[in-house]
């Protein structure tokens, strides 16, 4: 299974790309993990933010592969501990279908991405910097993937 990690976002930190492409790498062939950044729109005083939200979806939508199961990342989502991540990822990899995984920019997705959306799923209640949800994404993927691989990583 191909995840497609789409995300609003370019030119991030250094250790931002390394920390993404280590547990990226860690994953293997059956499930990869491959990151599609969207640019931003250009944020100003005076922007029209709904806007630039609705430009943002609009690349977002444009980037999901055909065929793909879509899951939004939103703060109104559904949370999951680790252990039910990896039932979601089993689910994921059994049904046959890539997945794409959607975050949207600093006023979140579009309402076209939303309803574009098979499932929707909550990091956290909390805000986290856009980076570091690159980061926990890749991160908590290849964590479940160890679950289910009785890989060593997760203890």
């Amino acid at each position: 299974m191909r995840i497609n990690l789409i995300a609003v976002g370019t030119r991030m930190p250094a250790w931002v790309d390394d920390a993404y492409q280590d547990y990226a790498s860690r994953l293997q062939r059956d499930c990869t993990l491959k990151l599609v950044e969207i640019n931003p729109g250009k944020r100003h005083k005076g922007a029209d933010l709904n806007r630039l939200r609705m430009e943002e979806g609009k690349r977002i939508l444009a980037a999901i592969p055909a065929s793909t199961y879509v899951v939004a990342l939103d703060v109104g989502g559904k949370s999951w501990s680790t252990e039910q991540l990896s039932e979601q990822l089993a689910s994921w990899m059994q049904s046959g279908r890539d997945l794409a995984l959607l975050v949207g920019g600093p006023e979140g997705l579009s309402e076209d991405c939303n309803r574009r959306a098979d499932q929707s799923w909550s990091l956290s209640p909390l805000t986290l910097p856009h980076p570091m949800v690159r980061v926990i994404i890749a991160e908590q993927l290849f964590r479940a993937w160890s679950i289910l691989n009785n890989h060593p990583y997760h203890r």
